[in-house]
């Protein structure tokens, strides 16, 4: 087993990113901290040191327990990291989480289905029916009177 293993693909192999690419890009965006100092995607991470993931708007911190270059199954990722994440992270995450479903406000963001017939129905009413070429035509014989 390695002494050392790069960062990005640690992230990757222990399940916290769902590709390396994604791991690399969230390195490189500064979203990723060993001991408190950003890191870029090719630095070494070794047993010991704490990593923190920021997943906006949560912080996620583990510590590294084991190292590994290949990905693990789900029920293998507590071998190689022990989840230290705050309470707080989490119940901040449950508030974004409900909150984003009750508190949208009435005409952002995309419409409904229900929304969208709304506005067919809207614009298929009859005024395609209504001729305005007779209403010109009545006032113009008043006119003529």
């Amino acid at each position: 087993m390695a002494q050392e293993e790069r960062i990005d693909k640690w992230l990757w192999a222990t399940r916290i990113f769902k590709t390396r690419s994604i791991a690399t890009e969230a390195c490189k965006k500064g979203r990723v901290a060993i001991d408190g100092v950003t890191v870029k995607p090719s630095r070494t991470v070794k047993v010991g040191e704490t990593v923190s993931v920021r997943k906006p708007p949560v912080t996620y911190t583990f510590e590294v327990i084991g190292l590994t270059e290949a990905r693990v199954g789900a029920k293998l990722v507590p071998n190689f990291l022990k989840n230290l994440t705050t309470k707080d992270q989490y119940e901040l995450l449950e508030m974004v989480r409900i909150s984003g479903f009750v508190n949208r406000q009435k005409g952002l963001g995309r419409p409904t289905k229900k929304d969208g017939r709304d506005l067919a129905h809207f614009t298929e009413m009859s005024f395609y029916d209504y001729d305005f070429d007779d209403d010109f035509l009545d006032e113009d014989d008043d006119d003529d009177k």
